[in-house]
């Protein structure tokens, strides 16, 4: 018998069309061949032909599959069915996805030994580094490391990925446009300049140990507060040899310019939008890869206040980072404060517990908030004590920054386990911007800028807005946009991406993405309300 489910929203979902399954076939074989790679499954003389077989069939079968699954959709966003896949609304599809995506993550940071990098006596790749081997040889002349792989894998999805988003929005030019930019931005910036130059290297640039003493990074958009190590004294060393890897001098000085000039100058003008959803590698990974998976972004009221403390707190601890890494990089000394250790310990615990009683009105509606407080001091007082055993004392008063431990420690939380294995890892369960939401310091950087000094902001009709809610739940950026506009506002959040995804998926058109005079900016003009036709002025 047929259906005879009566509600709207059909809860059986139409299935996969023949042409997606044929696609889903290429896919399969070309995710086969990796974990075969994996597990040493190929001879020596076989590596390069599976290697191009696995690039081909990942690829071919994305874009077929991205083809196969809007070719006949009719001008709009369709996002039809989405709450009832397993994949798109954590089930247990989302949930496999998500522990594979995770352990990629943890084998590539802590454990690559695993993705087959030599160990111990060992000399040359196994496993799936040796089948990037002849693409790596070609661009460097020198086996492929862990960040080669990633690096690669990471671009093609970001090809294959966006080019099906191309197929979903092709009827909106805001959208074309942006994906061929983010695809070009990785292909381009992130992934072939940075290699070809990592290649550009003198045979004496490896010291007695084998280690490569001249590299830095290349990638020209990776700014500071981003690339958070880009004031490590290695890499500063690096910028400084040019006979090692070329123009170092040049980026060094193109780093200082774009965290000083160019971000804010272009923030002021367009908002975060030109590099968070443009030109960003984690944010064009976000859009391509992690679109499905964007309603699932927490868009509740305790999750704004969170993300606002842990995105701030990122930001001061690689300022302090920053700050003493330079101080002990351009004096040669060691960073001095002249407190006992426990009394640090019991400041911190002490200013973190103020800060909880001045705000508690904002923490009522919060549910078990003994819970949320009583585990704040605790892990901070957990973190600050962890870090102690890295920090040397003279006769346990005086306390010095080690800056090589700060800089692992951030390395560790914020450029590995929050980025990484958080950030991308949960995509199918937290949403695809968690990263760039709670831990980015350069999303926050220029939030900061968005928010108080920029002519950027989404206007609303609020006359026009219907309430359907489409608008809110696929904000990626967890913003209760519909509330805005049924209030006529515009919309000036500095965690908003600029991505536009609201404003194309509201049927009445009531969102626009603009930039215009500060004036007036965050309340906007004199709205007429479809809500009891009130006349607001914001």
């Amino acid at each position: 018998m047929g259906n005879r489910d009566l509600s709207i929203a059909n809860p059986y979902p139409k299935g996969i069309n023949a042409l997606q399954k044929v696609a889903l076939i290429p896919i399969t074989l070309g995710l086969i061949i990796l974990i075969g790679a994996l597990f040493n499954a190929y001879r020596s003389e076989q590596i390069t032909l599976f290697f191009i077989l696995a690039m081909v069939f990942l690829l071919g079968g994305t874009i077929l599959f991205g083809y196969a699954q809007y070719k006949d959709h009719k001008p709009g966003i369709k996002n039809n069915g989405i709450w009832f896949r397993s994949l798109s609304n954590s089930g247990v599809l989302g949930w496999i996805l998500g522990i594979a995506l995770t352990a990629f993550y943890i084998a590539l940071y802590w454990f690559p030994e695993i993705l087959g990098k030599p160990t111990g006596s060992e000399t040359s790749n196994s496993g799936l580094l040796q089948l990037f081997n002849p693409l790596s040889q070609l661009f460097k002349g020198q086996d492929a490391s862990e960040w080669f792989v990633y690096g690669t894998l990471y671009t093609v999805t970001i090809a294959s990925l966006g080019i099906k988003f191309l197929y979903k929005y092709r009827h909106n030019a805001y959208h074309f446009k942006r994906t061929l930019v983010v695809i070009a931005a990785q292909f381009f910036l992130a992934y072939f300049i940075p290699e070809v130059l990592a290649g550009m290297k003198y045979n004496d640039a490896y010291n007695d140990q084998g280690k490569y003493q001249g590299y830095y990074n290349t990638d020209i958009k990776n700014t500071w507060p981003l690339d958070y190590d880009f004031h490590y004294d290695w890499q500063i060393e690096a910028f400084k040899q040019d006979a090692y890897q070329p123009f170092g001098k040049a980026f060094l000085v193109w780093g200082i310019l774009m965290f000083l000039v160019v971000t804010p100058l272009i923030t002021y003008y367009v908002g975060k939008r030109w590099y968070c959803s443009w030109v960003c590698g984690c944010g064009g990974l976000a859009e391509t890869a992690g679109d499905g998976f964007r309603q699932l972004s927490d868009k509740s009221t305790p999750a704004w206040l969170l993300e606002r403390i842990i995105i701030h707190t990122v930001m001061v601890f690689i300022l302090i980072a920053t700050t003493v890494s330079v101080y002990t990089y351009f004096t040669e000394t060691s960073f001095k404060i002249p407190l006992n250790r426990y009394l640090l310990v019991a400041i911190i615990a002490a200013l973190m517990l103020g800060v909880i009683i001045w705000q508690k009105n904002k923490y009522k509606h919060i549910p078990f908030k003994k819970i949320y407080i009583v585990s704040g001091i605790v892990l901070l007082i957990f973190a600050v004590y962890t870090l102690f055993p890295g920090f040397e004392y003279e006769g346990n008063k005086a306390l010095y920054f080690r800056t090589t431990t700060l800089d692992k420690w951030y390395g560790f939380f914020i450029g590995s386990a929050f980025s990484g294995v958080i950030g991308v890892g949960f995509y199918p369960m937290l949403g695809n911007r968690v990263w760039c939401r709670f831990g980015c310091p350069m999303a926050g950087y220029m939030g900061l800028i968005q928010r108080f000094k920029s002519r950027f902001r989404i206007t609303t009709n609020g006359g026009q807005c219907i309430s359907c809610g489409n608008c809110s739940t696929y904000c990626e950026q967890g913003i209760d946009v519909r509330a805005y506009a049924q209030r006529g506002e515009n919309i000036v959040r500095a965690s908003c991406v600029g991505c536009g995804v609201c404003s194309a998926v509201c049927p009445r058109g009531v969102l626009k993405l603009e930039n215009g005079p500060e004036h007036n900016r965050i309340h906007g003009p004199i709205q007429i309300s479809s809500n009891g036709l009130r006349v607001i002025q914001e």
